[in-house]
């Protein structure tokens, strides 16, 4: 159980801690390799980008470090933005949905429905667009606000960077020592609690 008296919010990480992770890749994996093969060194640059971008801590520029992602990867592959955008969305938020949903983790999601039942607070915390993979999810309503990359009121930078938790914190009106954040990759989501002077649960 994550309920704990002594936290009065729960900031969840949405990839690899609402669902499982391993199972979603291998499926979207085969459907890559069978479907969209022209896909496929899209999705692997922008991911490259993603971690170039996480290790580099570099601020948001323009609008948001998504922005600032697919520019690097465009660049990368020498594509247009606009070419690139359509394509990511489609292979990396819509197309997954039905395997996230098969896939979430039902007793986690059970917990934090009895924690907000019993008066707690909730934000999603997310380094990539949200709002498709919650509605596949069917879990929106549980959180009080989200926190996505790539999507308005975004963070400015990525994990470990504690930007977003912070954000989601302020939001919420609680103090960051009264947050337990919820997330699956230690040194992502663990070091960004760190720094935010959060507590930290890993769920693997």
């Amino acid at each position: 159980m994550l309920v704990n008296a002594d936290h009065r919010a729960w900031l969840l990480d949405l990839d690899g801690t609402l669902y499982r992770a391993a199972p979603v890749k291998l499926c979207m994996a085969l459907e890559v390799l069978a479907f969209g093969r022209h896909a496929l060194p899209v999705v692997r640059a922008f991911r490259e980008q993603h971690e170039r971008l996480r290790a580099s801590g570099a601020a948001a520029h323009e609008s948001s470090p998504y922005r600032l992602q697919l520019e690097w990867t465009a660049e990368a592959l020498a594509r247009p933005v606009d070419e690139l955008e359509p394509l990511l969305r489609h292979w990396m938020q819509e197309r997954p949905g039905r395997w996230i949903r098969q896939f979430r983790r039902r007793g986690l999601l059970g917990e934090i429905e009895r924690f907000k039942r019993g008066g707690g607070s909730t934000a999603l915390v997310s380094d990539y667009p949200a709002s498709l993979k919650l509605a596949a999810l069917g879990c929106g309503a549980l959180f009080d606000t989200v926190v996505a990359n790539g999507e308005a009121g975004g963070p400015a930078q990525l994990k470990p960077d504690p930007a977003g938790y912070l954000a989601a914190a302020e939001r919420l009106g609680v103090a960051p020592a009264e947050c337990l954040v919820v997330g699956d990759r230690e040194d992502a989501d663990g070091e960004a609690a760190r720094r935010a002077g959060m507590s930290f649960r890993r769920i693997g």
